[in-house]
């Protein structure tokens, strides 16, 4: 079974997660092989776990002046600041046993997929433990303050921040790789105020790809030995592809509910 590969482009952050999901419900509607897909966001963006309180964690006006489009995603975990990335999507049906039946053990999988792509750079990773406790000048809104259990450490700092959703049918699990990091510029988007001493812990808790390079690569590199990592753990032929005419009108629809903050998308579609 052939896998499908959806090499790096930027859209602007509604086009990404309606992309997302109309591959997720195609996927499972169809029980068609997996997808792996890289992206970038333009403008930059604030996306938002599900869950989360848009007004309280989300300097709103600030994005606006900015020009940061604020999207709510469909998974869950903590706001993400996507500018200086790649972001990875996986998206699988229940069908899929590459995969294991529950959040942990996918993540893991997936992790362990990423790890390889960036030992081919040169990078060592590990995983992040579970039960770490968050440091009382933590973040709490921010994706990258805090790794949960099996996302990617380098030198205990968090390269890899990611999030998952589920049904009966399948998974979507994205996810941003930082090319470089800016913890003011991330901060200033993000709800309270930082004191200079979250700002400090906020640098010390996050790496990024091009500072623990002796060079500077881009999206086209980091995205080939990414998916040299896919291929090499699961062991499964990926072959370049395209958007079915299907998920693109599918995705052109979802985009209004991503527009709508006040409107979480609706998890009972699925």
């Amino acid at each position: 079974m052939v896998w499908r590969f959806l090499d790096f482009q930027r859209y602007n952050a509604f086009e990404n997660m309606a992309i997302d999901e109309a591959i997720f419900r195609e996927t499972v509607k169809n029980k068609v092989p997996p997808t792996i897909r890289f992206y970038g966001w333009r403008p930059a963006a604030v996306s938002i776990g599900y869950f989360q309180d848009v007004e309280k964690e989300i300097n709103v006006k600030k994005c606006c002046a900015a020009g940061v489009d604020i999207v709510r995603r469909i998974s869950g975990g903590k706001a993400v600041y996507h500018c200086s990335e790649v972001t990875y999507s996986v998206i699988a049906s229940i069908e899929e046993k590459s995969f294991p039946a529950d959040i942990v053990g996918t993540y893991k999988v997936i992790s362990d997929c990423i790890t390889r792509g960036l030992a081919d750079l040169g990078i060592v990773t590990a995983l992040a433990e579970a039960g770490r406790p968050l440091p009382g000048d933590a973040f709490t809104a921010c994706c990258f303050s805090v790794p949960s259990r099996n996302e990617l450490l380098v030198a205990g700092r968090k390269i890899c921040g990611s999030a998952q959703m589920r049904t009966s049918g399948g998974f979507l699990q994205h996810g941003s790789l930082l090319m470089d990091f800016d913890p003011v510029q991330t901060a200033s988007f993000l709800l309270p105020a930082r004191t200079d001493i979250q700002l400090k812990t906020l640098r010390d808790s996050v790496a990024a790809v091009n500072e623990e390079m002796n060079r500077v690569v881009d999206e086209e590199e980091i995205c080939a030995s990414l998916k040299r990592g896919f291929v090499a753990v699961l062991r499964k032929e990926i072959e370049a592809g395209a958007l079915t005419p299907v998920e693109e009108k599918l995705a052109h629809d979802l985009m209004h509910k991503y527009k709508d903050l006040g409107r979480n998308p609706d998890r009972k579609e699925f």
